[in-house]
């Protein structure tokens, strides 16, 4: 099997092209070599390895499971494959860098790690692996998706974590994001910034990328021994892109396999601040210590930005995704909030499997890549599931899908 730690880019400086880096002060840019140097040596340890390895097996459950879907296959007229996420200890693909990012830290004497989080699957797994571990744990939130992801805070304060509400600007994900930073430039030295995504400074982008991996590692080998041959198409959402990477990067030289990455349209993708379209409306630009496709305001400055899926509202996207963009390797495109809530409903209901908001906008890409007339196998990374949405979607949707009246 591939050894998910062997990847060609970046280069040394943590460039994917012309995007990527590390645009920190210097005092932080010390530490961020460090936590580089120390990554480069665990990824070549084998115990470390070995003890990852033993997690995702006897802990996460994985490998997952690829599922052919075939009552959505036949409702749409191709052939329609889930990645199985949504199946992983803590209910989504965020425990695999997870894990990877608390071995690093307690490998390097860290006493706590921070982070932000949206939809909150990266804060419960996040606080998951560092009650594992033994290890302190703050989690960044925006008080909007705090109020909207109920049962994922709850489930983090349960794990013994700090939820610290992000109280500034539309209180979302990049808000989260904004509080993570500034509190991890207080004291870089005793705690981690596990970022939650392909994004941030080097080595950040490429490290959650290595971590996540093991999604389209296992997802080569699956479908070939269950179909015989490779997939015609690969669809993910795209938030910063973590799940997508994790399944694309398996397939980057198969030159056959489509790649389609999905971004949130929201509300409007013509209005301001009502979609988080960053490669299909943005342009290169740095924030948050990288360099990559940006939504800018009129200022220069982060644009607001919305998606009814918390962990996909945000104004910039994983460097290594521009790239990929810009080579016409993989195609991105937009799903929109009513498609995505559809989406969820319509796999709820045809194959009894709830996926969460974000997973959702990778099931209406893929059932509107089969509408316009999309031949071959389709493999889906259902990223995660739909438990922390369930009370969101009846109380904003239900009346439209017949079911609040039950409630």
């Amino acid at each position: 099997m591939q050894n998910q730690f062997e990847h060609a880019l970046p280069n040394p400086q943590g460039y994917f092209g012309e995007y990527g880096g590390s645009f920190i002060p210097p005092e932080l840019q010390r530490v961020m070599d460090d936590i580089t140097k120390s990554y480069h040596a665990i990824r070549q340890d084998p115990s470390f390895i070995a003890e990852l390895t033993r997690l995702y097996q006897h802990y996460v459950g994985r490998p997952s499971p690829i599922f052919h879907a075939e009552n959505l296959s036949k409702a749409y007229g191709c052939e329609i494959y889930l990645k199985r996420e949504d199946l992983n200890h803590t209910g989504a693909h965020k425990i695999n860098h997870c894990l990877g990012e608390v071995l690093l830290a307690k490998k390097m004497g860290k006493s706590k790690v921070i982070a932000e989080t949206g939809a909150g699957q990266h804060g419960v797994a996040l606080a998951t692996a560092a009650a594992l571990l033994g290890l302190e744990c703050d989690i960044h939130m925006g008080e909007v998706d705090i109020a909207k992801e109920h049962p994922n805070v709850v489930k983090m304060r349960i794990l013994g974590a700090n939820v610290i509400p992000a109280t500034h600007g539309r209180k979302t994900l990049k808000e989260a994001v904004d509080s993570a930073f500034e509190a991890y430039m207080a004291d870089p030295h005793s705690q981690l910034y596990a970022i939650g995504s392909v994004v941030g400074p080097h080595p950040f982008p490429m490290m959650v990328r290595d971590f996540q991996s093991i999604i389209g590692i296992e997802a080569r080998q699956q479908f070939q021994e269950m179909t015989g041959e490779l997939p015609d198409h690969l669809v993910a959402c795209i938030g910063g892109g973590s799940n997508a990477m994790g399944l694309f990067s398996a397939f980057l030289e198969d030159q056959a396999v489509a790649m389609h990455g999905c971004e949130p349209a929201g509300r409007s993708l013509e209005q301001v601040g009502e979609h988080a379209a960053t490669l299909t409306k943005g342009e290169p630009g740095t924030m948050h210590g990288f360099h990559s496709y940006m939504l800018k305001d009129e200022q220069g400055e982060p644009q607001q930005v919305y998606s009814v899926a918390s962990g996909l509202d945000y104004p910039s996207v994983g460097p290594q995704h521009a790239y990929l963009k810009d080579l016409g390797r993989v195609q991105y495109g937009v799903v929109s909030d009513q498609e995505a809530i559809d989406a969820f409903f319509e796999l709820s209901r045809l194959e009894g499997i709830i996926p969460a908001i974000e997973s959702a906008h990778a099931v209406a890409h893929a059932i509107k890549l089969a509408k316009q007339g999309l031949n071959g196998r389709i493999l889906i990374n259902l990223s995660g599931r739909g438990d922390k949405d369930i009370d969101f979607v009846i109380e904003q949707y239900g009346k439209q899908y017949g079911i609040a009246e039950l409630i």
